[in-house]
């Protein structure tokens, strides 16, 4: 989450005036994330979150979005329910972007994940894998495995003057992904962006899960591969094994693994490091005037590539 866009109170009160949320009572913008513009909403009738769609974020793609929100709500899964105004609609305009109104979801993220938040993680994605079953409309994952060729040759000489040699490394990287890449494993809605500050606990439990402006029709491992970067690293660059079992075993509470997608998920992992390199690399010094967030660093995910090349061991005993 983040703010890039700022509203005026009469363009506040003139979209709310669409809804039956009653008078704005506080409105304060948050300050994470990379993609939107989001606000803190309080209300008459209660708490929100007001979204302004923003950069990668395609306008066709939001009702694919918004209805798998809806869907999972119904499903029983903890995600913020989208808010319709007076004609039904979820999605509206405000401050000439794109914006949604969206419950709020109660829980804290946590910065220092331990072994029983990787675990808790794990089995709250299998449980978005299973809810998000039913779902029917389909959206291409187009920050998967087959956009990293093109998105490497319009990137690698802002990689070189990261660092020197680095253009050839992950290059070396995008050849051996591409060849090592997985198929045939169990396809479905995938969040692609399962990172701790998208997921919400309480008391050390699973309670819920937000963003989901990255969310696709893909190999549902690659989920797991997304969630062992993110989760399962030590803050000196290593691999934390233990973590890494915990996930995958706490996943497995709900959605048994097949063999193979236990076999692909060095691969998986290693390709989803890229893509967080890549799409980190394409932020990285494109700050926007008057944004409340900085670009993510994107050397945390070269250094983990780095460990991905030497391979995973999650299995062994």
């Amino acid at each position: 989450m983040a703010v890039y866009t700022e509203v005026s109170d009469a363009e506040l009160e003139g979209f709310l005036s669409g809804y039956s949320l009653g008078r704005p009572l506080s409105f304060k913008g948050v300050a994470e994330g990379v993609e939107n513009s989001n606000y803190v909403l309080e209300t008459e009738t209660g708490r929100y979150i007001l979204t302004l769609y923003e950069r990668r974020v395609k306008a066709a793609d939001l009702p694919y979005f918004l209805g798998l929100m809806e869907h999972l709500a119904e499903a029983g899964f903890p995600s913020a329910r989208p808010v319709a105004d007076h004609a039904g609609r979820t999605l509206g305009e405000l401050a000439g972007r794109p914006a949604a109104i969206v419950a709020f979801l109660s829980g804290l993220s946590v910065k220092r994940p331990g072994v029983g938040h990787c675990r808790e993680a794990g089995e709250g994605l299998a449980w978005l894998h299973q809810a998000g079953a039913g779902f029917a409309p389909r959206r291409e994952n187009d920050l998967g495995q087959g956009a990293w060729v093109a998105m490497f040759e319009t990137l690698a000489p802002r990689a070189e003057a990261l660092k020197p040699g680095l253009a050839a490394q992950i290059g070396g990287d995008v050849a051996a992904i591409a060849a090592a890449w997985p198929r045939g494993l169990p396809q479905g809605v995938v969040h692609a962006d399962w990172f701790p500050d998208n997921v919400f606990f309480r008391d050390g439990r699973f309670v819920g899960a937000i963003d989901f402006y990255f969310a696709a029709n893909d190999q549902l491992a690659y989920d797991l591969g997304v969630a062992l970067n993110a989760w399962c690293f030590e803050p000196d660059g290593s691999f934390n094994v233990t973590a890494g079992r915990a996930l995958v075993e706490g996943y497995e509470r709900r959605r048994k693994l097949t063999q193979a997608e236990k076999a692909a998920l060095p691969a998986l992992a290693r390709g989803a490091a890229l893509r967080f390199f890549l799409t980190r690399l394409a932020d990285w010094r494109d700050e926007r005037q008057g944004a409340l967030v900085r670009p993510k660093d994107p050397l945390e995910y070269e250094r983990k590539l780095a460990v991905h090349r030497a391979g995973l061991h999650l299995f062994e005993a």
